[in-house]
């Protein structure tokens, strides 16, 4: 069966403590246990997580979605949104986990990134210079989620085909952002190396599509 590997990039940077990392926590919950469901999704979504403060850090590797144990995310008690670092990781890994189809095989379905962020990327050069070479990984859709009043559209605008926005930091409107992640993700097979990306469902009144 043809993998659809979905990787979450999630800010664990000083300011997402308390209320808001709380909220991601139970929106990855909601979102595996949705995903279980969807008998498609269950044979073909795998899933990997992300974290980024002042390090970068692989929290579940690229995981099939029946094996997915989710571990709790924490934060640190303050520190920088080092997403330049996060990125950099992620194309290593891409390297390493992804099947590319050949004459013989047909590969992994294209990939999902989703990237959810408070703040602006504290290593600035490191994120400019590797947003080029995740964009052309042969993602079928690279989404960014702005969480709260200080995360910027056009900090995110060099990496994302799309970008939604949480008017809150709630937990309904991180439920809600988890929620769309999940309809986003059963829709979303596409081979590698199709042209254009895929058409994401319409987002739920608590997330305001950006780009």
């Amino acid at each position: 069966m043809r993998r659809l590997p979905v990787y979450l990039l999630l800010d664990t940077s000083g300011s997402m403590r308390g209320e808001p990392i709380e909220a991601v926590n139970t929106g990855l919950k909601v979102m595996m246990s949705s995903l279980r469901q969807d008998p498609h999704a269950l044979e073909t979504v795998h899933i990997a997580i992300i974290t980024f403060d002042a390090e970068a850090k692989i929290v579940v590797p690229l995981t099939a979605l029946d094996e997915l144990q989710v571990p709790e995310i924490t934060t640190p008690e303050s520190g920088p949104t080092h997403l330049g670092l996060a990125l950099e990781l992620l194309v290593k890994q891409l390297k390493q986990d992804l099947i590319r189809s050949t004459p013989e095989r047909k590969g992994d379905w294209a990939p999902f990134l989703f990237v959810m962020t408070d703040g602006k990327p504290s290593d600035t050069m490191l994120f400019e210079d590797h947003c080029p070479i995740v964009r052309r990984q042969g993602f079928a859709n690279i989404v960014g989620c702005l969480a709260g009043p200080k995360a910027r559209r056009q900090d995110l605008e060099p990496l994302c085909d799309h970008i939604v926005s949480l008017d809150t930091m709630d937990s309904a409107a991180f439920n809600s952002f988890f929620k769309w992640v999940t309809s986003t993700i059963a829709g979303g097979s596409r081979s590698m190396g199709v042209q254009g990306d895929v058409p994401l469902p319409p987002p739920p009144a608590e997330i305001q599509l950006v780009i």
